[in-house]
């Protein structure tokens, strides 16, 4: 009862809303007692993350949103103002990566997850600014360990995830006057589609068969740990034992995490 009081008539945006860790959030957000706004590409994962949300009494709208385009971006943002009054909250989720070493993976690969993983988050960020400043609200992004340590073949999702922690550590700065948190989450692999739905090196090219290293985390793990990470206004969410000592290992004894990375994807 407590949570639904302090998030009743909240508005929560997630981006990647369809499926994985954005549905498991807007779940989690929404039995909090958030309204909660989902966007995607994928319309009928859409549909079908909307009907699991009614159901549970949450209060829903969906919007088809390709986040690599600031207008689509604007536009669905701009319906969540106009239906609910503003936004509270934006989890930039959407993120793609890739599965091919940089010597056989085409620029324009890297380029594609650089602008889904970056500049998604940047646009969405751009569009609900002035109204995440005006409800000193804040905003979530989704990283990955990959977002302070090496992952080999997946040069151009590691960039793309240290950007974000440039970028948005930044922000954070700048919007320090305005009341705006900003909160970076980095979990370890977490068991989603993501590397089912991972590009190859380009075209014609699979990707590599090894997706991920160790036990991989639930959705519903992260989902959880970001709702709690929001309540005690946390900068940085290193989410599993796996990320932190990663994150330790990576700062202290770079050498020696990239040998362990290397025979864990072996």
């Amino acid at each position: 009862m407590a949570e639904s009081a302090r998030l009743a008539g909240q508005t929560v945006v997630i981006t990647g809303a369809a499926g994985g860790i954005g549905r498991a959030l807007a779940q989690r957000f929404g039995r909090a007692g958030a309204r909660v706004a989902l966007l995607d590409r994928d319309r009928d994962g859409l549909d079908d993350a909307a009907s699991e949300l009614a159901a549970l009494g949450v209060e829903t709208l969906s919007q088809p949103c390709d986040v690599t385009s600031l207008e689509s971006c604007q536009k669905a943002i701009a319906r969540a103002c106009r239906e609910w009054g503003g936004v509270d909250l934006l989890i930039a989720n959407a993120g793609i990566t890739h599965l091919s070493p940089f010597r056989e993976t085409d620029v324009d690969v890297i380029r594609r997850v650089v602008e889904v993983n970056l500049f998604g988050s940047v646009n969405c960020t751009k569009a609900a600014l002035e109204s995440l400043i005006e409800r000193r609200g804040r905003i979530v992004v989704l990283s990955s360990v990959a977002g302070y340590a090496p992952l080999a073949t997946r040069c151009g999702y590691a960039a793309s995830k240290h950007a974000l922690h440039g970028f948005f550590d930044s922000l954070r700065a700048e919007l320090r006057a305005t009341g705006v948190r900003v909160t970076l989450v980095c979990p370890s692999f977490v068991r989603t589609a993501i590397g089912e739905h991972a590009l190859g090196g380009g075209a014609g090219r699979p990707p590599s068969r090894r997706t991920q290293a160790g036990t991989p985390v639930e959705p519903e793990v992260v989902a959880d740990a970001v709702f709690k990470a929001c309540e005690r206004n946390r900068r940085l969410l290193l989410i599993s034992p796996t990320a932190r000592m990663s994150y330790l290992i990576s700062r202290c004894w770079p050498s020696l995490y990239e040998r362990l990375m290397l025979s864990r994807l072996a």
